[in-house]
């Protein structure tokens, strides 16, 4: 009888949920574990928002592919209120905005630009189209958005070898540096957009965990509306990833319809509709009620203090650490220990130093060589928001602290860090130098 062997296309897991895994294995095994890989908000769900989800529960009817009149409506409002004006009929829904930005890619066609380094799907997901990624490395500090210079450059060599670029994508704040790119390179981006014809696929999905809340977010939207999709959800600031509802607004003018009507297309033969109960809660979200305001402006506060806490341990166990200036991110270099790291553990990549990390310490983060960068890059991402503790009284707790960091459990997360990184480079029998960036 003969044996079944298809040809399948191997697709590996995301590195962000293969880390988490990972974790919760060695945590299965009895081992200890630091989980500093995976980027949940690390926050309890807000009872305003399971409330309403509640009371929508009995709703099991599919609805429109585009959503809910309703949530169209709150999300109109929630971009408007943030300076880009939006008409309701240019928005719609998914089961999570990594559905939508997928669909995106594949109604668009053709290559798309990313920045280097960026979060893990970008990549991915523009593989998975047939069409791949083109990777455009980013300046230093201005993480999220490639450098406009060097995308002008990319395109232009793109079609000369007879490959077409089609549409570049952006994080504002950004993923996996925890930084914002200044407006002007956004502006000169939006320039080099119109230019070569470009579409932007602006993922804000962090917009509102800045941690000065009175910086505002440079959104392309505002500078080349008629070309920018702007895409978010409910999985970072209100902390309900795993009720997978993401939102986007299409660009102004008539391209606008035509790429919201493929996107649908798109979405008719994948998902159908997201969740009517999900669409339910998300809409109330969206209203941005004052419960909700506040506890955004408290988890924005918790993010902050814990993240800039973790840089600081890496910052003294001699890594070159950006502050962090959004979410839940920071993104150490330990370029300066490379000599030691190569002589006291045979360590010359970012994967190796990681694993490393991993398999003697427990610690899971992320290289560097996840988000698109050389794999001798000695750069990390480390995501800080699952320490805010084990159980949701510790979360909430966090979440009240003026010092959070001083709590016991944060506080024996961040001295278990410097532990790790302090034997780390113990063997080198000398000092290390310090430095904690701008």
């Amino acid at each position: 009888m003969p044996v079944l062997n298809p040809s399948i296309r191997p697709v590996p897991l995301s590195p962000t949920l293969a880390i988490n895994e990972a974790i919760a294995r060695r945590r299965r095994d009895g081992m200890p574990a630091l989980a500093l890989g995976f980027g949940e908000a690390g926050i309890p769900v807000h009872p305003s928002l399971t409330r309403e989800l509640s009371a929508a529960a009995g709703r099991g009817g599919y609805g429109p592919v585009a959503g809910s009149a309703a949530l169209r409506a709150a999300a109109a409002g929630y971009w408007t209120r943030r300076g880009l004006p939006t008409d309701p009929g240019l928005v719609l829904c998914g089961p999570g905005s990594k559905p939508l930005l997928y669909a995106l890619m594949t109604a668009i066609g053709g290559e798309i630009a990313i920045p280097t380094p960026s979060w893990v799907s970008y990549a991915a997901q523009a593989s998975l189209t047939g069409a791949g990624a083109v990777p455009v490395a980013t300046a230093p500090g201005e993480g999220g958005v490639p450098s406009p210079a060097l995308l002008a450059d990319a395109v232009v060599r793109a079609r000369a070898a007879g490959r077409r670029i089609r549409a570049v994508v952006v994080t504002l704040p950004d993923n996996p540096t925890g930084t914002l790119a200044p407006e002007a390179t956004v502006r000169r981006l939006c320039a080099v957009a119109r230019q070569h014809d470009l579409v932007i696929i602006s993922d804000e999905i962090y917009r509102d965990l800045m941690h000065d809340p009175g910086r505002p977010v440079p959104s392309p939207a505002a500078y080349a509306p008629e070309r920018t999709v702007v895409t978010t959800g409910l999985s970072k600031s209100l902390a309900a990833g795993g009720w997978r509802l993401g939102v986007a607004r299409m660009p102004d003018g008539p391209f606008g319809p035509a790429l919201r009507d493929a996107v649908l297309g798109i979405a008719s033969e994948i998902w159908s509709a997201a969740p009517a109960p999900v669409q339910h809660a998300a809409a109330y979200a969206f209203g941005e009620p004052d419960e909700l305001v506040e506890h955004i402006d408290r988890s924005r506060r918790l993010h902050a203090a814990v993240t800039a806490a973790v840089a600081d341990r890496f910052a003294e166990a001699g890594a070159r650490v950006r502050r962090p200036e959004a979410a839940f991110y920071a993104y150490p270099d330990f370029d300066p220990l490379r000599a030691h790291l190569r002589e006291a553990h045979g360590v010359t990549t970012g994967a190796e130093l990681t694993t490393l990390l991993l398999e003697r310490y427990g610690m899971g983060v992320l290289p560097a060589s996840a988000f698109g960068e050389p794999g001798d890059a000695l750069r990390m991402r480390v995501a800080t928001s699952l320490l805010y503790g084990e159980n949701d009284e510790q979360r909430r707790a966090a979440l009240m602290d003026p010092d959070p960091a001083a709590l016991p459990w944060i506080a024996s997360g961040l001295d278990r860090i410097s532990e790790i990184l302090d034997d780390l480079k113990a063997a080198s029998g000398h000092t290390l130098t310090t430095a904690l960036a701008g």
